[in-house]
């Protein structure tokens, strides 16, 4: 069903933020953050941390359903909880001995699925015309199902292929310029290149986190999960803070992508 035949539906001001060179620092930084920090609750307080945070996660995600605009606290909030929880969900698998190539394709699949479902109902993947209640769901559904596509790849590479914390980031943070660099040069869309650069950041910025988290004799910097867990998310509070004083990361108007 196309956007010009579907039936009317009500119209929301969208609430998602413009895509900007903020957007994608605050959500490179909020990868590293959730692995850090599901990384140090885990550790310190154990099961009853994934069940807490797993709580705030859905609060935070009916505040943003039922907000009636964007917030940029809130919606990073929301994001920020997903990469803490989401890190806890996806490493259940990997403690079961479930090999992180099967993982991977597994929630390959997933994506896949969420966004032939988003297509068909809606007959658009756009980032940029989030405007209705469905729309929103199919959102948040792929920010979900992205973030744990992304974690398995990076298990996958720094452990499966046993590239290490430090390689595996600087090869995201080459893969990462590929959308965009495809997108301006060579044609590729603007909606895959937003889709596949952001399943990048979060191995992007997880292995980043692990790195700086890791012994000093598997060649990590030996810094705790819990420190790099609260400079990472200082990094958030800081641009997310300017971000809401200035405004300049929400978008007016929908424009389809």
């Amino acid at each position: 069903m196309s956007e010009i035949d579907s039936p009317p539906v009500a119209r929301m001001t969208t609430k998602v933020p413009q895509v900007t060179a903020f957007f994608w620092i605050v959500k490179v930084l909020t990868t590293g953050m959730g692995e850090a920090a599901s990384d140090a609750l885990v550790r310190g307080v154990g099961p009853v941390a994934v069940a807490v945070v797993g709580l705030a996660f859905a609060a935070a995600l009916v505040a943003q359903l039922r907000a009636d605009r964007y917030i940029a606290w809130l919606y990073w909030l929301t994001v920020a909880l997903i990469g803490v929880f989401g890190t806890m969900a996806a490493d259940i698998p990997h403690f079961l001995g479930v090999p992180v190539w099967a993982t991977s394709v597994f929630y390959l699949l997933a994506v896949v699925a969420v966004f032939v479902a988003w297509y068909r109902v809606e007959g658009t993947l756009s980032f940029a015309t989030i405007t209705t209640r469905c729309r929103e769901s199919f959102y948040w559904a792929a920010v979900v199902t992205t973030f744990a596509l992304g974690t398995a790849v990076g298990d996958l590479t720094a452990d499966g292929w046993a590239l290490g914390n430090l390689v595996s980031g600087l090869l995201f943070c080459v893969l990462i310029a590929i959308p965009p660099a495809a997108h301006r040069w060579a044609g590729l869309r603007a909606v895959p290149a937003f889709w596949i650069a952001y399943v990048l950041t979060r191995p992007l910025g997880a292995s980043f986190a692990d790195w700086m988290d890791g012994p000093s004799f598997h060649g990590g910097l030996g810094i705790s999960a819990t420190l790099v867990a609260v400079l990472w998310t200082a990094a958030i509070a800081a641009v997310v803070g300017y971000l809401t004083l200035t405004r300049n990361n929400a978008l007016a108007t929908a424009k389809p992508a």
